[in-house]
């Protein structure tokens, strides 16, 4: 009989059509987080920004989604989850024109951060849709896999993309791109896709999703000021009272019959850790990325069609990790696939430590390729622990928390291990301009400056690089010695 009502609850042709039409704009919401690796030259040609506005266009987009996504991941599940993919949608794709025609720094800033508004009603209430159309549990954990792998392929494809698009238009094709798949999931999503929200949603605690919202963006931004300018009172005191937000939403938290983040998921130590190995992978997933990007081009001189072709095999290993974790995790564990993923970041990131100014492809592409493994495995048991460890009612509030941690490691990456990187440059570059790209722009370099530039960029992301790496192994031990061993490991 419970063969029977397995068979039952198997999804018919219009679930499948479902997760298709809600997988192209996970796919653009991960992709934007990673798009402009390969384009920040080009970008930076035609617009001129300041160092801090070329940072804060690479990571404003990831401190929006992550500082809104608990927020919106229980908005959803209590107002209607479809209801926030179509809003998210329409705004994704105003931010996404805006950026593209963006005339300066600032404009394409503020469409940034659009985007980011949008993406963060995207992500949670889509795989929670996802969670809620596929009743076979089988079935379910298949699709989950397949928006992790979608999800992570969007990351590991945005730089190949980006580097396509740029290879034969200008810059703001990189967002353009977005709008056919935005047009294509608003005309079919509505008629594929049922509304879900919690049967008894009960009051919305208004002031917990200020002070989740507010006290995430003013942390995240005192740590990227002090990583950036260095220590400051207004960065200080930004930071404090960031800090002092946060603890209030927490402590806050524990007085809600219905808690805006139920911080009891918490409590399994084998989804604390995947939450970690979300932020850490990504941490070192997006520093990387990002500075192997202006290595390929402004250190070793490849085209931007070069660096994202060279790009290429690492993204495939991500890809396929993530697709087959399900299979992996059958065969040696959950505990096991977590453990891997960490080791296999931290030895992939060390062979870039042996790259140089000179040469370098060979050990870029293996490290690349060995780390995928590890991006892979974190990404999709990830998103497959939060789901699954939370009754399907509060699927959108797990979710957010997870897609929350995949965001906050994005953009912590780029501000802190990309300042870092360029804090080494400056101590030891030629003290000519704040950053390879302005140095090798400036007329008139003797040859020996060039290559001391080089050097010093090169040193830099070693140190950014390398700290990444120490942290995967550290959360590698830690794995090991914390999270227990199921039945039959």
């Amino acid at each position: 009989m419970a063969s029977l009502d397995l068979v039952a609850e198997r999804a018919d042709r219009r679930a499948w059509l479902g997760l298709i039409v809600v997988l192209g704009p996970v796919a653009l919401v991960a992709m934007d987080g990673s798009v402009l690796y390969l384009a920040m030259p080009s970008i930076t040609s035609a617009i001129t920004p300041s160092t801090g506005q070329a940072l804060w266009i690479l990571d404003i987009y990831g401190f929006a989604v992550s500082s809104l996504l608990i927020a919106f991941g229980n908005l959803g599940d209590r107002y209607g989850r479809l209801k926030f993919l179509l809003s998210g949608a329409v705004v994704f794709g105003l931010g996404s024109v805006g950026a593209a025609l963006s005339p300066d720094p600032v404009v394409l800033i503020a469409c940034r951060a659009l985007m980011g508004l949008g993406g963060a009603t995207l992500l949670p209430s889509g795989l929670a849709i996802i969670g809620n159309i596929f009743h076979n549990p089988r079935q379910r954990a298949q699709a989950i896999g397949i928006f992790a792998a979608t999800f992570a392929a969007g990351f590991a494809a945005g730089p190949i993309i980006g580097g396509l698009l740029l290879n034969r238009f200008w810059w703001g094709s990189v967002f353009l791109i977005n709008i056919p798949v935005v047009v294509l999931f608003l005309a079919f999503a509505p008629s594929l896709l049922k509304e879900v929200r919690e049967p008894s949603p009960g009051r919305v605690d208004a002031l917990s999703v200020v002070l989740s919202s507010v006290g995430i963006l003013l942390t995240v931004y005192s740590v990227k000021s002090a990583a950036a300018q260095g220590f400051s009172v207004t960065q200080a005191v930004t930071g404090i009272l960031g800090l002092a937000i946060l603890a209030v939403f927490v402590r806050r938290q524990f007085t809600l019959e219905r808690p805006l983040l139920d911080l009891r998921l918490f409590s399994d130590r084998v989804f604390t850790v995947a939450i970690l190995t979300g932020l850490l992978s990504l941490v070192a997933w997006a520093a990387a990325g990002y500075l192997s990007g202006v290595y390929l081009q402004s250190v070793l001189g490849h085209s931007v069609l070069s660096a994202a072709l060279l790009a290429l095999p690492g993204a495939t290993v991500l890809t396929a990790a993530c697709i087959g974790t399900s299979a992996i995790v059958d065969r040696i564990g959950k505990r096991a696939a977590l453990i891997t993923s960490h080791f296999a970041m931290g030895i992939g990131l060390l062979f870039m430590l042996l790259t140089g100014f000179i040469g370098g492809v060979p050990a870029f592409v293996i490290s690349t390729m060995i780390a995928g493994v590890g991006y892979g495995l974190s990404f999709s048991l990830v998103a497959e622990t939060a789901v699954a460890a939370v009754p399907a009612e509060r699927a959108g509030s797990a979710a957010s928390i997870a897609e929350t941690s995949n965001e906050l490691g994005n953009a912590l990456g780029i501000s802190l291990l990309g300042s870092l990187a360029a804090l080494c440059f400056r101590l030891l570059g030629p003290d000519v301009a704040d950053t390879l790209d302005e140095t090798l722009g400036t007329p008139g370099l003797a040859a020996d400056t060039i290559s001391e530039a080089k050097d010093a960029f090169v040193s830099g992301m070693h140190a950014a690089i390398g700290v990444a790496s120490l942290l995967s192994l550290a959360l590698g031990v830690l794995a090991l010695r914390w999270v227990p061993r199921s039945e039959g490991e």
